[in-house]
């Protein structure tokens, strides 16, 4: 594998970040409805609100951003990951388990003994990747503009090992 570093994404990334999401959603484009792919997939505006209202983590290999995700502390104690994505030609290569990783380790940091996710069933590997990395269905799920949202959820104590 290349070097490839976490780090905190800023404004400047929202570009990069946004195009990351755009070529790691495209296969799934029409399995969702155009609402949902665009609460998915904000583009450039939509990523700058995301990093000035959430904690965004992004992995970068000689410059260019190759994955993403986005976690937030809500009430009592629950933090919510969004917007994992990671570019075609780098899944497979563990940088989603990092980017999951880092994101865990500051959301059990801030206190969340409860991480949830959503996700809609196009999406098979990505649930079976969270599952691997001990997320379960919580049986709670809303509808996401047309489409069925499924909550998963890990439970913690404190920093994951």
């Amino acid at each position: 594998m290349k070097d490839l570093q976490i780090r905190v994404a800023d404004a400047g990334d929202a570009t990069q970040i946004a195009a990351c999401l755009e070529a790691a959603f495209a296969p799934y484009r029409e399995l969702y409805t155009p609402g949902a792919y665009a609460d998915t997939v904000p583009g450039v505006d939509g990523m700058l609100h995301r990093i000035v209202g959430m904690y965004v983590l992004m992995a970068v290999s000689d410059g260019q951003v190759v994955g993403t995700i986005a976690g937030t502390r809500k009430e009592q104690g629950e933090g919510q990951l969004r917007g994992m994505a990671v570019l075609p030609e780098w899944q497979g290569s563990r940088v989603a388990g990092q980017l999951l990783v880092a994101i865990e380790k500051y959301l059990w940091e801030q206190g969340c003994h409860r991480i949830t996710l959503d996700t809609t069933l196009p999406l098979q590997r990505a649930i079976r990747f969270y599952e691997s990395h001990g997320y379960r269905h919580s049986g709670i799920t809303a509808n996401f503009f047309g489409m069925v949202l499924y909550e998963y959820a890990k439970e913690g104590s404190g920093l994951a090992g």
